[in-house]
């Protein structure tokens, strides 16, 4: 009996050593973003992040007047509570972000990435939208109508119609 406790416990022990030194080399399967840009409540008003790497990145009750964001990869971004008054977001990728309650009056969203971004009581106007794609965006329906009235261009990079993608008639 005594042979059949010390196999066991044995087997035990092998098996508990066995698993720590898993778990103790393992890495993981996924990694955070590059950036943890952390903008919260800041003035960056005039500021320049044209092709700048900033997914992942949060831009939470940001001042940013004046920005540009020209080329500049937003994936994934957090932009909550924003106001981005004639800010330049040309050719700028916001595939995935949260743009949630953020005044785009007058900028510069010509080629832009929408795709699957979530853009609810966002506000567009005189924004210029030639070319951008709103792909499986979420976007108020009024804002949806108001943006069909000039929708028109279609995106360099994913060669969608910006009226396609906003699901324009």
């Amino acid at each position: 009996m005594k042979s059949i406790f010390r196999f066991f416990l044995s087997l035990i022990l092998s098996l508990v050593i066995a698993f720590g030194w898993v778990m103790l080399s393992a890495t993981p399967a996924f990694s955070l973003p590059k950036t943890n840009v952390n903008y919260t409540n800041i003035n960056l008003e005039n500021r320049d992040f044209s092709n700048a790497d900033l997914a992942g990145g949060t831009f939470v009750a940001a001042e940013m007047r004046n920005t540009n964001f020209q080329g500049a990869d937003l994936t994934n971004a957090i932009l909550t509570k924003g106001v981005l008054l004639n800010a330049n977001l040309s050719g700028a990728n916001l595939s995935g972000a949260l743009v949630d309650r953020v005044t785009l009056d007058g900028a510069n969203l010509t080629n832009a990435n929408f795709t699957e971004a979530i853009l609810t009581r966002t506000r567009f106007y005189n924004a210029a939208i030639s070319g951008a794609d709103f792909t499986d965006a979420i976007i108020d329906s009024y804002q949806v109508n108001l943006l069909c009235e000039k929708a028109e261009g279609i995106n360099q990079k994913t060669g969608v119609s910006t009226r396609e993608s906003l699901g324009c008639r």
